[in-house]
């Protein structure tokens, strides 16, 4: 298993070499297997293909910082760390949200945030969405996502803290209420 990881790291590191020096779409899997010497048969044992590779790496950066919100990181800390590690590996992830394919890191993390959100919200309900809320938790995740990638593509210019109160301040009021205590108070 272990063994197994480190190969998906490696690969990812590939990938992360070939993005400073071309768009994510026009990358081949054999370029990428052939940037950490593996055999491609061992790259698709890994990964369906290299958005899989693009989605698993990003999953990795910021499923810590999302595990911890409602435990103990507040929404605000819990995408400020998500908007840190976009920003540490800046030209990675210019690249990954510059795609537009049908499994992209957009669809990716819309999926993603969307499925947490709801996860936390029926968790503190007690009960499925309402009609109302799941609109405007799909419209806010889509807006948000939407904005996250414009950033990642336009070269960062607003730091992760002015994106992050940004992302707060846009978000529905009933989504907001729904998600402003997300750990228990010390």
């Amino acid at each position: 298993m272990e063994s197994a990881l480190k190969t998906k790291y490696k690969l990812a590191n590939a990938l992360k070499e070939l993005v400073g020096r071309e768009p994510l779409d026009k990358i081949t899997v054999k370029q990428i297997v052939e940037g950490c010497g593996v055999s491609r048969q061992t790259f698709y044992r890994c990964f369906l293909d290299k958005y899989d590779l693009v989605n698993w790496y990003f999953e990795r950066l910021v499923e810590q910082s999302f595990k911890e919100m409602g435990v103990s990181l507040t929404l605000r800390e819990g995408l400020l760390n998500k908007f840190r590690f976009i920003k540490a590996e800046q030209s990675f992830f210019a690249c990954a949200f510059g795609s537009h394919d049908a499994n992209s890191l957009m669809a990716y993390d819309y999926e993603y945030i969307h499925r947490f959100y709801s996860e936390i919200i029926t968790r503190k309900t007690g009960a499925p969405l309402t009609e109302d809320v799941a609109f405007l938790l799909e419209m806010y995740c889509r807006a948000s996502i939407q904005m996250t990638a414009s950033w990642a593509v336009s070269g960062m210019k607003r730091s992760p803290e002015q994106m992050v109160e940004l992302l707060i301040e846009a978000m529905p009021q009933r989504l907001e209420l729904l998600l402003r205590d997300l750990h228990p108070e010390a």
